[in-house]
């Protein structure tokens, strides 16, 4: 069986529709990606019952990894630690890992460890605090049953250094295995944001398939891009197919879009 995942996004600002929910669509391209069935991505404001209520139906349904994002900070609506503390039934607890982790970022900036700065260092008792490269709090690690609970910072850029440097390693254990293959397209004479609504276009006819550009000329002058594609899959036959398919496609839009292009090996 192909392992779920739930995604959730905690956070009154999204609910309210004050910011869009980026970390549920990047988390859920690289949970594809990695061969998990993402079924559930869920938006709820900082209250106990809404996040507590979801978590513990993930526990009931044994879904095999719940990532969710926002609520680690120092103020007081910052309560993703308490809510997975009550949803697996344990205490939170001043974590010593997670407060040197905290106590190093904030010394090296000569700031003080005040009480709201602790704060970010009370996880749930059985858990394991994930390093956060970027900024201050901790992530979250803990397992209960067949699930696997990790919580990030709603910050992107925090979000995505902790996933990429730390947790995508955890998920390995946990995911399928899969084939990939890619490939590479060298672009010339069209600009990236011509380029862009091109790649938009593929990726909804190709659901599990990674594009990424790589400018290295210039927007408005001479423009080069390299064009990353990734296909991952079970089956090696399909998706070998699939990629061919991807980058044939690519090429009749670029070429339609009077782009220059080359393949690269």
């Amino acid at each position: 069986m192909v392992p779920r995942a739930w995604i959730l996004s905690i956070g009154n600002e999204l609910v309210l529709g004050q910011i869009v929910n980026t970390n549920g669509t990047w988390l859920a391209r690289k949970l594809t990606l990695m061969g998990f069935e993402v079924k559930r991505i869920v938006s709820l404001p900082d209250s106990e019952q809404e996040v507590v209520e979801v978590l513990s139906d993930a526990l009931r349904k044994g879904i095999e990894v719940v990532i969710s994002t926002g609520g680690l900070g120092p103020t007081y609506d910052d309560r993703t630690s308490e809510f997975i503390a009550k949803a697996i039934g344990e205490e939170l607890k001043l974590n010593d890992e997670a407060l040197r982790m905290v106590e190093e970022k904030y010394r090296s900036k000569g700031l003080e460890i005040t009480e709201h700065r602790r704060k970010m260092a009370l996880l749930p008792r059985t858990a394991k605090p994930i390093p956060n490269p970027v900024g201050t709090a901790p992530g979250i690690l803990v397992e209960r049953g067949n699930t696997l609970i990790i919580a990030l910072p709603g910050v992107p850029r925090e979000m995505q250094a902790m996933f990429e440097e730390y947790v995508e390693e955890i998920l390995k254990n946990k995911a399928p295995r899969i084939e990939r293959v890619e490939a590479w397209i060298h672009v010339e004479d069209i600009p990236e944001s011509t380029l862009a609504p091109i790649i938009d276009k593929v990726l909804r006819r190709y659901p599990r398939v990674y594009i990424k550009s790589h400018p290295k000329g210039e927007e408005l002058g001479k423009p080069m891009i390299k064009l990353y594609v990734l296909v991952t899959g079970f089956n090696k036959d399909e998706v070998a197919k699939t990629l061919n398919s991807v980058v044939e496609n690519l090429e009749e839009e670029l070429i339609r879009a009077g782009a220059k292009i080359s393949k690269e090996n």
